[in-house]
């Protein structure tokens, strides 16, 4: 049915913590605008070139920042649809910079000229996230533009001289799954400080794109093959919408004979997998709160009331934030406070939040005794 951090991490399948607590957002994702001048084929909005009706403008920008102020200092990214659209941007996000964010953008990069480089440094963005979904053809097709991927490559070009550091955005899909390698490899040499790779969530267009989805094998081995390259890599790697890759961490590490920590893993060993509503959240163009930008579960709307008091008391937040309620497979896994599976995968393949991650292959330890208790039950000879 089809309706964009910290914890503590000790060993394989160990959590200590309240799943219930309620923490300050760590990292917020602002949709500024959904329009768009791209209409690539997967994106989670189904972006247009026009700007929707009812869009926060500057000074409901400014208040919501100034809202958000009262909960700590998340880091605040900028996102879209393509936020370089809306002509009020680089004021908004001064704003932010002058409250004390950490103030990010993600971006297609095609819109960034030497001049908006420029005032984006003067507005005190920190760091730029620009798509790059593989090499070109690769990312022309996925894009839906020729010349697109030789325009974001200008853009981050752009971003260098002015001094910006960038990371690069991939979303992994079975278009381009057995092309990651490469595409790293490129990412490394154009010299982004991150890599993180976005699982594709069939939302938006793409929901219509049954041919790019990969299977449960695909999808482990890809999240294997990502955990071995982290180990390796100069530049940090980070899986989005892939919270099993702390389950594969963590059953690494114990097969290995280690021990995850804050030493040995850097950030990957003080967070967990699906952080939407827990320490994440995502707010649309127009003021709704959503756990994340693929989990289109409305927690209220920042019009209506303010968003320390959505963050704080939503019940949808409230509900994502208790892994006891987690069904299926992963309500019984010992991976569950560590992973999550992702919500919004689940959502979208079932219309149920709290279900079990569809993409997961593993088998919960607890359903593998079961399993073979029933087997030895049903094979025992009567007496």
């Amino acid at each position: 049915m089809r309706e964009n951090h910290p914890g503590t991490a000790g060993k394989a399948g160990t959590d200590d913590r309240s799943s219930a607590s309620v923490r300050p957002p760590r990292v917020l994702a602002w949709e500024t605008t959904a329009a768009c001048n791209l209409l690539c084929r997967h994106c989670r909005g189904s972006s247009t070139f026009k700007v929707p009706e009812g869009e926060l403008n500057t000074a409901e920008a400014k208040k919501l920042l100034d809202d958000i102020r009262e909960t700590g200092t998340p880091i605040i990214i900028m996102s879209g649809g393509e936020p370089l659209m809306r002509p009020d941007i680089f004021e908004i996000i001064q704003h932010g910079t002058d409250l004390g964010f950490r103030m990010t953008l993600a971006t297609n990069g095609t819109l960034i000229t030497p001049d908006v480089a420029r005032k984006l440094k003067e507005a005190g963005v920190q760091r730029v996230a620009v798509s790059l979904d593989g090499r070109q053809p690769t990312h022309d097709a996925f894009r839906c533009q020729p010349g697109c991927f030789g325009r974001s490559l200008e853009g981050i070009e752009n971003l260098k001289a002015a001094g910006i550091e960038f990371q690069i955005n991939t979303t992994v899909s079975a278009f381009n799954i057995n092309e990651l390698e490469d595409v790293h490899r490129f990412v490394k040499e154009i010299g982004a400080v991150a890599h993180h790779f976005f699982f594709l969530v069939p939302t938006g267009r793409g929901s219509e794109l049954t041919e790019f989805e990969i299977t449960p094998e695909k999808y482990e081995e890809a999240l294997e093959w990502l955990y071995r390259e982290s180990r390796r890599s100069e530049i940090m790697i980070r899986p989005t919408c892939a919270p099993h890759y702390f389950r594969i961490m963590r059953q690494t590490a114990k097969k290995e004979g280690y021990e995850i920590t804050q030493k040995t893993h850097g950030l990957d060993a003080m967070t967990k997998g699906c952080l939407g509503g827990i320490s994440f959240g995502f707010i649309s163009s127009t003021g709704e709160v959503n756990p994340c930008g693929y989990l289109p579960v409305s927690a209220g709307n920042v019009r209506r009331q303010s968003f320390k008091d959505i963050w704080e008391n939503a019940e949808v937040f409230r509900n994502l934030r208790n892994a006891d309620l987690y069904e299926g497979k992963c309500g019984a896994c010992e991976y569950k406070r560590v992973c999550g599976g992702c919500r919004a995968r689940a959502y979208a393949e079932t219309g149920n939040y709290l279900a079990e991650e569809p993409l997961c292959s593993y088998i919960p330890i607890s359903l593998q005794n079961a399993s073979r208790n029933s087997e030895w039950s049903s094979e025992r000879p009567p007496e």
